[in-house]
Order: C-alpha cells, then structure tokens, then sequence
C-alpha cells in the first residue's frame, strides 16, 4: 500500500533489528506512512516535517534504535 499520514507506534516493533530494505518497508507499511528513511549516526538531514514520513534512526552497525515519524 501506498501509504500516507505515518503513525509510528505500529513500527516500534523494528527496534533492534537491522534496517534492511525489507525491514524497512515491512516498518512503513505498519505505520502508515507514504514514505521512510534511514538515518545514519553524524549524518547530515532535512529538517521539514513531514506528516507522511517515517524515519529509522539507526546505529553505527545499521540497527535501528529509534523510529519516529517526520
């Protein structure tokens, strides 16, 4: 599904595991959203929100610590 407004909370359950392409469709199709991104520690982002974004925050060894939306 395409997606739209992201709701984090059904995509907590990454948390933990490697952000894989796979995980993290399996991540935006749970909450929602229209779009998702990684996000890699010291790594330079845009800081609009956007309603329809989910972002995996992720540790130096690719493991997603955090999932929020924006």
């Amino acid at each position: 599904p395409r997606g739209g407004t992201c709701n984090a909370a059904p995509a907590q359950a990454m948390i933990g595991k490697q952000a894989t392409p796979s995980v993290m469709e399996q991540a935006r199709v749970a909450s929602g959203a229209a779009m998702a991104r990684v996000l890699h520690p010291q790594q330079v982002v845009t800081l609009e929100f956007s309603a329809e974004r989910l972002n995996l925050v992720v540790d130096g060894n690719g493991r997603i610590t955090a999932v929020r939306c924006g």
